[in-house]
């Protein structure tokens, strides 16, 4: 629950209502403009700051956020003695907005991306701060983007109207059928499992397990997984 005091000219009132009430637009409505002018003078996308915010608070509705003013699910010491928390707590949101950016900023994980990329390229920020370790779920930049094309963030950033996203990285698998033919052994005349064995730096028991074998003959012409 939040508690406001409203002023009525004779003294105040405490209006009290639920934090359940705030729908996600309603959040988006609050901070797009204050998130607009972090990315125009940090040059983040703002759609990316809403989304994460949007994200680690439940749209202003999480406990840190309605007690400490977190919206970011940045750890750190706070005062508040209304709940045991590891978060940092904020005078006010817009702070925790601010602490945000001052956070990216300032470790070299995040740092290279402000000059890596531009106010636009959200799906490039939000893999990025991915990657700095901002998040231990590997589907979190899946996440953030993923609200970024239901909300319509990118309405925030200001693209220009010719702007291209850059086309996704292109992801390297590596070749199962380069590493089952590549480690193969085609029995000779006059081998033995000892000599292979010991020419591979391994032993006859661990080949004859890779192979399933019951023992240790082998024949011309037979591969042995190495």
């Amino acid at each position: 629950m939040f508690k406001t005091l409203l002023y009525t000219g004779l003294c105040f009132t405490i209006l009290t209502f639920s934090a359940a009430a705030q729908t996600t637009e309603d959040y988006i409505d609050s901070y797009a403009e204050h998130a607009q002018g972090l990315m125009r003078e940090y040059k983040i996308p703002a759609s990316v700051i809403l989304a994460v915010a949007i994200h680690e608070s439940a749209a202003g509705t999480s406990k840190i956020a309605r007690y400490l003013n977190n919206h970011f699910g940045i750890k750190g010491a706070n005062s508040n003695n209304e709940i045991r928390s590891a978060y940092k707590d904020y005078p006010s949101a817009l702070e925790s907005y601010d602490h945000f950016i001052e956070f990216l900023t300032s470790r070299m994980a995040f740092r290279t991306l402000f000059d890596k990329y531009d106010q636009y390229d959200y799906k490039s920020w939000a893999r990025g701060i991915q990657r700095g370790g901002y998040a231990r779920s590997r589907t979190w930049a899946a996440q953030i983007i993923g609200i970024i094309k239901k909300n319509n963030l990118y309405q925030y950033d200001e693209r220009p109207e010719d702007y291209t996203e850059p086309a996704a990285p292109e992801v390297r698998v590596a070749s199962r059928n380069r590493r089952s033919t590549a480690k193969t052994y085609t029995v000779k005349a006059g081998d033995n499992l000892h000599n292979i064995a010991k020419a591979r730096h391994t032993t006859p028991a661990a080949l004859m397990k890779k192979n399933g074998l019951k023992g240790p003959a082998i024949k011309p012409g037979q591969k042995l997984k190495l």
